[in-house]
């Protein structure tokens, strides 16, 4: 699996243990975004690295037991400071509720890391 496919599953496991188990390190993750980071998230709302943070400091544990599933990862375009991927996500909480996304991130790579610099997300039904 190439860096990038790895830094998405990486990053969704860290995710996944910080907001459904309240487990992790949050500089460690907030480390994976770029300081410029911007999103649209899956209700089109534009949100920055500072929301991100605000996000992340406020859901330590709130979704216990959720479960992030990465499908489909396609790399659409590669070049030596990055990739733009796509790939589909499913969020699985409790009692069966589920969300479903398809989502494009611009990964960028500082020295030998890769970094979160966009991301959009867009509902989506099976």
């Amino acid at each position: 699996m190439n860096r990038f496919f790895n830094e998405l599953i990486d990053t969704h496991v860290k995710i996944e243990d910080w907001i459904g188990q309240g487990k992790g390190d949050l500089e460690a993750l907030l480390s994976r975004f770029d300081r410029n980071f911007t999103m649209i998230s899956i209700n089109g709302h534009k949100l920055d690295y500072l929301t991100l943070e605000a996000f992340f400091q406020n859901n330590c544990g709130t979704k216990d037991g959720i479960k992030i599933v990465m499908d489909k990862m396609e790399i659409l375009a590669e070049w030596s400071q990055g990739a733009l991927v796509s790939y589909v996500e499913r969020q699985i909480l409790p009692h069966n509720i589920e969300t479903l996304r398809h989502s494009t991130v611009l990964l960028t790579l500082e020295g030998d890391e890769v970094l979160w610099r966009h991301l959009h997300e867009t509902p989506a039904s099976e």
